[in-house]
């Protein structure tokens, strides 16, 4: 092997290696987000509700937020969910998670109750959980929206 050869392979050998754990930052790794929330509200035929809560993500990212729900339909009561609990669809940065849902749903219940949803904004997904006080009947079409306090 020639002296150039000798040097040209030693300069690729000591070239430093992308770590396989090296965070790519036009690809970022997907992380899992939740919310708990609190949330109190009332319909008759409109339906709204205002709250807060916090989002928690398996990366580190986190934020206080206030949520803020507005719809109609054939709809009537009054609630109120303390410690509800979100789960979101993976995503790539907490930043994706802000913004207004679309929400469809049926309810019914009296004193204390237990309810569920689904809701979407684009590819993001949100299924929530909890359960209050009040009483709820009828079924609603609306937005729920989630910003940073």
């Amino acid at each position: 092997m020639r002296l150039s050869q000798a040097i040209a392979v030693g300069l690729v050998l000591s070239m430093p290696v992308p770590s396989a754990l090296a965070e790519d930052p036009y690809h970022p790794k997907m992380t899992s987000c939740q919310i708990i929330y609190n949330l109190k509200g009332w319909s008759a035929i409109y339906k709204t509700a205002k709250g807060e809560g916090h989002i928690t993500c398996s990366n580190g990212q986190a934020a206080d937020v206030a949520i803020e729900t507005h719809g109609g339909g054939l709809t009537v009561g009054k609630s109120e969910i303390i410690g509800g609990k979100g789960r979101f669809s993976e995503v790539r940065s907490i930043d994706v998670l802000f913004g207004t849902y679309a929400v469809a749903e049926a309810h019914a219940g009296a004193t204390k109750s237990a309810g569920a949803q689904a809701m979407t904004k684009g590819e993001v997904s949100l299924s929530l959980a909890g359960t209050g006080q009040g009483f709820a009947l009828g079924f609603s079409f609306g937005s729920f929206r989630i910003e940073r306090r």
